[in-house]
């Protein structure tokens, strides 16, 4: 009789490394993922069930349980949001989140191209990812691709469903790219988008928007209290104290 060799226990992410050390070639590479990180940040605050990783090593093979692959982003449900309290994750490690997947992950394409039109498309499969956004604003024409493309598991295949802004019904948000202000700068980035096709703000927005909120409401106090003082005058004109009413 047979008795099957039992693995290793398998490593924590503790004994991990949090990321491959890889540097990346531009800003890029680390601002965009960090917007959708930071929108949806905002728009999901109440909810404490989903984790989006940015440059972040995800572990999931335990049959080689050192090997990751490290994506630029990556969004996970039905987790929890801060894990190992109080440093949050120190890496991604699917034996710690039951076995949990990323349902998206997003790779901006740089100068040094990186496989993610083949070698990581074949790996995000085989670690069960249901979306697959690339972006390559720059590398597209060198690459034949389409600048910002969306890619749905079916079956065992990642196919091309959107070459523009994609919803997704799991999370009930769109993903796509506009032109917005992200610390400062201003160009395309890669946005949430509601059910409606607007797109959310930037924290840099979010604060022009609170900061005309607070200018108009500060006006719309002087417009009151001189209408107040018109009237005062006028009743005086008419001999009328206006305190005595």
């Amino acid at each position: 009789m047979e008795h099957p060799i039992p693995l290793p226990p398998l490593p924590t992410a503790a004994e991990l490394p949090d990321s491959d050390d890889t540097p990346v070639d531009n800003e890029l590479q680390n601002l965009i993922p960090n917007l959708l990180l930071a929108i949806l940040s905002a728009i999901w605050s109440d909810r404490t069930d989903w984790f989006f990783g940015v440059d972040m090593g995800i572990y999931y093979l335990p049959t080689a349980p050192r090997k990751s692959i490290v994506p630029d982003g990556f969004l996970s449900l039905g987790v929890l949001r801060w894990q190992r309290p109080p440093n949050g994750r120190l890496s991604y490690v699917l034996w710690e989140e039951n076995w949990t997947p990323p349902i998206l992950v997003v790779e901006i394409v740089s100068h040094t191209y990186g496989g993610e039109y083949h070698l990581k498309m074949e790996k995000y499969l085989d670690l069960g990812v249901l979306y697959y956004v690339i972006y390559n604003p720059e590398y597209w024409q060198r690459d034949n691709h389409a600048p910002f493309e969306v890619y749905q598991r079916v079956d065992d295949e990642f196919v091309l469903q959107s070459q523009s802004q994609f919803w997704i019904p799991e999370f009930q948000l769109g993903i796509g790219v506009a032109a917005g202000v992200h610390k400062g700068w201003e160009r395309d980035w890669l946005f949430w988008f509601d059910g409606a096709g607007s797109r959310f703000p930037t924290p840099d927005e979010r604060i022009e928007q609170a900061q005309q909120q607070v200018q108009q409401a500060q006006r719309q106090a002087q417009q009151a209290q001189q209408a107040l003082q018109d009237l005062r005058n006028l009743l005086q004109q008419r001999g009328i104290d206006p305190d005595s009413l």
